[in-house]
């Protein structure tokens, strides 16, 4: 018996079809949950991403569009500290994780409802629906990261989180090509109320999947005190936490400067290139499907390399993306350098999931979680906006070329503050 490999050290490396279809313990079929789960989110966000088409064909205006795409940033900034803070003094989340997870999931049968009950206001509706799920989607945002970190231990933490993001992209991907081909299928708008219908699909695998997740209760505070004195001794710990407080800093402006590209590059591609619809479907698929297949890649190069050399290598790798669009002129181009983006940016998806569950204090990391979150959200919600505005006055090459200068900023601060170093 002493020869054994203890337990913990190898439950992250058992074969993905071991995990799917043959759980042999606790840990395993927590393991099987969260990516099935995964999966019913992957049916429901591949339904999700017509949402803006459907608002659109229904006559709402740019500035509808806008707020369906600002309600959940706007709402996570003022509100993801408190959510923290409440998440922390529950000892167990699951319920909450998992029932705010429906919700939200489920304001997407609802809009496939909303034209059953009135067709001149329906922009309006549906809008005051994803209004009221911004609540339900701060709780998530906070509670994913506490409830995928204890799902998947320290020592697990690339290997689940590149599955689960692998099989959620690969079921969205395959969902946004058959919900194209439906759409064909009926007339307007009630075929767009099919599809949305549809998704209740995605909802039903991803509460029962998400609500049998079993993790131990977690400490909470002995003391109930008010926001503002738990804050003002949240603040005097995050000074005296620097690994926390350095990554917090460091990914803000990085990720400033990537979020600052997202309106740019569609842009820049239709405007100074002219790719058509479909080159930029093309695009689009490229970097997805890059994507899936480089979070295993980088998950192999952790495990050699670790965790900061991963953080450096993909931050400073997809900070030349604007540039390198900026630069180009033709639409093959184009392509490569989407290719290239997606391998270093799940990169940097895995690393500063592990990271920020290091270096957040397990004592309070929801509470801490939701201090990352709301700099993720004033990220978010800030550069696009002042990205576009930049882009109107100095030109689409001179916005990207700020970008590109935000993320090499950033990536210079996480190397700099020795953001992962121990990690």
């Amino acid at each position: 018996m002493s020869q054994m490999v203890p337990p913990a050290v190898n439950q992250h490396e058992a074969p993905l079809w071991t995990v799917l279809f043959r759980p042999s313990n606790r840990e395993q079929l927590n393991q099987r949950n969260v990516l099935i789960d995964g999966i019913g989110v992957g049916i429901t966000a591949g339904v999700g991403s017509f949402l803006s088409v459907f608002l659109v064909r229904l006559g709402a205006s740019s500035f509808m569009v806008g707020l369906l795409t600002a309600m959940p940033a706007l709402t996570g900034m003022i509100l993801a500290i408190p959510v923290g803070e409440f998440l922390s003094r529950r000892p167990n989340i699951i319920p909450w994780f998992a029932r705010s997870r429906f919700l939200v999931l489920l304001c997407y049968v609802l809009t496939g409802l909303v034209p059953f009950v009135t067709q001149n206001r329906a922009p309006e509706l549906i809008i005051l629906i994803w209004a009221l799920a911004t609540l339900p989607q701060t709780l998530v945002s906070v509670a994913f990261t506490v409830v995928m970190g204890g799902v998947a231990g320290p020592r697990g933490r690339f290997t689940l989180m590149s599955r689960r993001w692998s099989i959620l992209g690969l079921t969205n991907s395959l969902t946004v090509v058959a919900v194209g081909q439906m759409l064909n299928w009926f007339d307007f708008p009630f075929n767009y109320q099919v599809i949305f219908l549809g998704s209740a699909i995605g909802a039903f695998i991803s509460i029962v999947f998400s609500s049998s997740l079993r993790l131990p209760p977690q400490d909470v505070p002995r003391q109930q005190q008010g926001l503002l004195k738990t804050l003002r001794e949240h603040g005097g710990s995050l000074r005296h936490n620097k690994p926390f407080l350095n990554f917090t800093i460091a990914q803000f402006v990085f990720r400033f400067g990537l979020t600052m590209a997202l309106p740019l590059l569609p842009l820049y591609w239709v405007r100074a290139v002219g790719a058509t619809d479909s080159q930029i479907g093309v695009i689009n698929s490229t970097q997805t499907f890059v994507l899936m297949i480089a979070y295993f890649v980088w998950t192999k190069i952790s495990a050699r390399r670790g965790e900061r050399f991963v953080l450096l290598i993909a931050a400073f790798g997809v900070s030349f993306y604007p540039l390198l669009t900026a630069l180009t002129h033709t639409p093959n181009l184009l392509i490569l350098w989407a290719g290239i983006a997606g391998f270093f940016v799940a990169g940097v998806d895995l690393v500063f999931f592990a990271i920020v569950l290091a270096t957040a204090p397990a004592e309070n990391q929801a509470a801490f979680i939701g201090i990352y979150q709301t700099t993720v959200y004033v990220a978010t919600f800030a550069a696009p906006m002042i990205g576009t505005v930049f882009s109107d006055a100095f030109g689409l090459v001179a916005a990207l070329i700020l970008a590109t200068a935000l993320r090499f900023l950033g990536a210079g601060l996480l190397a700099r503050m020795g953001v992962g170093r121990g990690v």
